[in-house]
């Protein structure tokens, strides 16, 4: 192991620290915005569950940019963006077959909700890490 790793793998863990506290700002404003919609304004589950992504989303995008991956800088903002937009309009789809499907066998969409956020955590970390804020490409010697 070279004398480096273990700073890596320490930068890597404060990174990771950093994106999970990110989505976790996803989750508390996305969640209390979801609550209130769902229960307070008795929105239904998608219309409420929609509101609650677009502000969590940008939430979550801004601490990823900006914190947690602020050393990748080597694509241009809309590139950045752009990757955050298409990944997440994927993790769109498959985040509310989950909640609806939950649904639909009875769990309440609130567990729903904390479940698809489980799934999501991993598959986000995975993706943002190594696309939507890749590390700078070392030229070949």
């Amino acid at each position: 192991m070279s004398p480096a790793a273990p700073l890596r793998q320490h930068k890597e863990l404060v990174r990771f620290i950093k994106y999970w506290l990110g989505g976790g700002l996803y989750l508390l404003i996305g969640y209390g915005t979801f609550a209130i919609g769902y229960s307070i304004f008795h929105w239904g589950w998608f219309p409420a569950k929609v509101l609650a992504d677009a502000i969590g989303w940008t939430a979550n995008y801004l601490a990823q940019r900006f914190w947690a991956f602020s050393d990748r800088k080597h694509l241009s903002e809309m590139d950045h963006a752009t990757r955050y937009i298409a990944i997440e309009s994927i993790g769109f789809v498959l985040d509310y077959l989950i909640i609806w499907g939950l649904k639909s066998v009875g769990i309440t969409p609130y567990i729903g909700f904390i479940l698809s956020a489980g799934f999501f955590t991993i598959w986000s970390w995975f993706w943002y890490k190594y696309w939507v804020f890749p590390e700078k490409k070392k030229p070949l010697a």
